[in-house]
C-alpha cells in the first residue's frame, strides 16, 4: 500500500538538496524565498557570515497592497528588496528558490526584482 507523500516534507528535500550547491558569499549574496498560504518572504543572505543583509515581505509596515498571496503583491515584494538591495551596494546575488517549482508568485518575484536592476 502507498502512503501519501507530504508536500512540504517534500520541499524540504528540494531545498536541501539545493543548498548543497548553493551558497551566498559577501560578493554573490543569495536571495532566499520562502512562500506560504497567506503571504510570501525574501531575504538576502550571506552565508559566509551568517548575515541577513535585506529583507522583504508582505507583512512589512510600509507594503501597499492590503492582500498578500497573489502574484501582484509578489511582484512588489520582488521591487521592494532589489531597491533595498541597490541601496545596500548590492547588484549580483544566487537565486534560491526555497525548493518550489518557478512559477507563479515565485516567478513574479524574481521578474520584479530583476526589472528594478539585480542580477541574477
Amino acid at each position: 500500500m502507498f502512503s501519501k507523500q507530504n508536500k512540504s516534507e517534500a520541499r524540504q528535500k528540494r531545498h536541501l538538496r539545493v543548498r548543497k550547491k548553493i551558497s551566498g558569499t559577501p560578493e554573490r549574496p543569495r536571495l532566499a524565498v520562502y512562500r506560504s498560504e497567506k503571504n510570501i518572504y525574501a531575504q538576502i543572505i550571506d552565508d559566509v557570515n551568517a548575515n541577513t543583509l535585506v529583507s522583504a515581505s508582505t507583512l512589512d509596515k510600509d507594503f501597499s497592497l492590503k492582500i498578500g498571496s497573489n502574484k501582484e503583491a509578489a511582484k512588489v515584494v520582488g521591487e521592494e528588496i532589489a531597491k533595498k538591495a541597490l541601496a545596500k551596494g548590492i547588484k549580483q546575488v544566487v537565486f534560491d528558490k526555497g525548493g518550489y517549482i518557478y512559477h507563479g508568485r515565485i516567478k513574479e518575484l524574481a521578474e520584479g526584482a530583476r526589472e528594478v536592476g539585480l542580477e541574477f
